[in-house]
């Protein structure tokens, strides 16, 4: 895997530079960089106003517009501009200074933290959108925080400093709406490494699987002792309204720049202007209507919501798997809201987030995986009031086998649950081929590995079962696991679904429990015929006494090429 960046994204920005040429001999040695900011944020920033800011506070004898070469504004944020070596030195800077204070100067914070705990607040909304009771998942607990992110990202000795503190001071849940823009090695991820120490303390870590989607490998926060969230839209949707002269309507699906786009469509942005965007189709149409009209004019309305029968459905931005660094263990995790989440809003910061946009609100709407890590978060501590004993690992398992969208109700008393624990997670890196070195690394003690022959990843004792296969070849595999009855006694039958291309049996295919907290095994088989490139073949497990539903996702998979815009 890559080398790890030295900051880490909350809604992907951090600066790094690359110089793409040197250009003829001058007085001031100006030269080309591309100023790279990491990801292009889900919201808040129009980044060709973004950029000029930037430049504006460093240029000494040029104007922003003659330096700026070319903004980047598709599948990541930064931009080319013509610099000094001061210049690019001022601008690559340590910024990790740049505001000790603890008040929120970007609203990210506050919006995720209400998620998860805010109080009961009634009559919140944006302009009238989204109106009524703003409530946090848990809105009776506690919030501990500890900032590790600046201007342009995330340091990683704050996020591990912070992780050290926020174990010391005695947490039940850390939230991490934070992450790297690709998937890194465990033991050079400042996340998983201060997971697994929370994990070892009996804490559950919930992070935001990134903003990185369509394309598939975006995930990211992929350790299996922590929960990776994937975002979805919920039933208000936020639509804008553009009439031309001729009275014809237009609905689209949020504001933003008037130009014609089909991609993010699903969720809305906030702009200093009165702004839209539109569709390939209905940009066709407004371009035809002014090509052929003598004085073409249109008002751009007042953005509104309207009921979506479809919600759920996965966000576009949503990063998607599968998790590169251990192939047979699934990433994302489990899905939650984090498309157009009204939450608490910093008034030290606009609500479009541009410098001089006048507007300061209570409550704003954005969306990423950074809304819908919280909401799980909340889910987690919820699950943990009612059994305060259980291992991080046994919480994920209720949550992720009573999930189809997150349900925390059903969660409380998920029937039955995969356990693991610190031992589980070493055995896995082990057969996954790390040493004792680099196993340290991330547990900060000695550990061994077995001299006899390794195992597999998929042998953790994991809620979910992945298996990455060639594609072309048949395939066999097996994958034992262990539930631990959290209920009341009985008898659980399993009920297998699975594609066509798929032979999946389960052995025993009926589980008994006498007691509370006694364990059983059963092992699934999948077998199947070649799979295409490129391609996925689903199956289900669910285990049910009548009362509980505990779902287990099998997906088999082959190769995807990762693309780009």
């Amino acid at each position: 895997m890559a080398s790890p960046p030295s900051h880490l994204i909350p809604l992907a920005l951090f600066i790094s530079f690359i110089l793409l040429f040197a250009s003829a001999s001058s007085n001031e040695e100006r030269k080309v960089y591309i100023v790279y900011m990491g990801a292009q944020p889900s919201s808040q920033y129009p980044t060709p106003e973004h950029h000029l800011n930037l430049l504006k506070e460093i240029l000494v004898n040029n104007s922003p517009n003659e330096s700026l070469v070319y903004s980047y504004q598709k599948s990541f944020s930064g931009f080319a501009a013509k610099l000094s070596t001061d210049e690019a030195a001022k601008l690559s800077g340590d910024y990790t200074l740049d505001e000790p204070s603890p008040r929120d100067f970007e609203g990210h914070g506050s919006h995720t933290s209400s998620i998860a705990a805010g109080r009961s607040v009634s009559h919140a909304s944006l302009y009238d959108l989204a109106q009524g009771t703003a409530r946090g998942a848990v809105p009776s607990a506690r919030l501990a925080m500890y900032k590790v992110c600046w201007t342009f990202g995330c340091a990683e000795v704050d996020i591990l400093a912070a992780f050290d503190d926020a174990i010391s001071d005695g947490v039940d849940i850390i939230s991490a709406s934070i992450g790297s823009l690709f998937q890194m090695d465990y033991f050079y991820d400042s996340l998983a490494i201060g997971s697994f120490h929370a994990m070892m303390n009996g804490i559950l870590t919930s992070t935001a699987a990134g903003n990185m989607g369509p394309s598939h490998n975006t995930v990211t926060n992929v350790a299996p002792w922590l929960m990776s969230v994937a975002a979805s839209s919920i039933d208000r949707h936020i639509i804008g309204r553009v009439v031309t002269g001729d009275n014809v309507s237009t609905l689209v699906s949020f504001e933003g720049i008037l130009c014609s786009d089909d991609t993010e469509l699903d969720f809305s942005y906030s702009f200093p202007r009165p702004t839209i965007l539109l569709s390939t189709a209905d940009g066709l149409k407004l371009k035809h209507y002014i090509n052929n009209t003598e004085n073409p004019v249109a008002n751009i309305h007042k953005s509104e919501q309207v009921f979506d029968p479809r919600a759920p459905l996965v966000a576009s931005f949503s990063s998607r798997g599968p998790n590169l660094v251990t192939r047979d263990i699934l990433k994302p995790d489990i899905i939650a809201p984090g498309i157009d989440i009204l939450a608490a809003w910093s008034k030290a910061v606009p609500v479009s987030g541009i410098t001089g946009d006048p507007r300061f609100v209570e409550f704003n709407i954005i969306s990423g995986t950074s809304m819908a890590c919280p909401h799980v978060t909340g889910a987690a501590a919820y699950v943990k009031s009612f059994h305060p004993n259980w291992s991080p690992a046994a919480i994920m398992s209720a949550l992720m086998t009573t999930a189809g969208q997150l349900n925390p109700v059903k969660a409380v008393d998920p029937g039955l649950v995969y356990d693991a624990g610190e031992s589980d997670y070493v055995q896995m890196l082990c057969n996954t081929g790390y040493n004792e070195t680099l196993i340290k690394i991330i547990t900060g003690h000695n550990s061994s590995c077995p001299a006899k022959a390794k195992g597999n990843a998929r042998d953790l004792n994991y809620p979910t079962m992945g298996l990455y296969v060639k594609y072309g070849k048949t395939f066999a595999a097996k994958f034992l696991r262990t539930v631990t009855n959290v209920g009341s006694v009985g008898k659980y039958k399993a009920k297998v679904t699975a594609d066509s291309k798929l032979n999946v049996t389960v052995n025993p295919s009926e589980l008994e429990f006498s007691e509370l907290n006694e364990k059983r095994q059963f092992t699934v088989s999948v077998s199947g015929v070649p799979l295409p490139g490129n391609s996925t073949a689903p199956a289900t497990v669910i285990w049910s006494d009548g009362k509980h539903q505990v779902r287990s996702v099998m997906v088999v998979y082959t190769d995807f090429s990762t693309s780009y815009d």
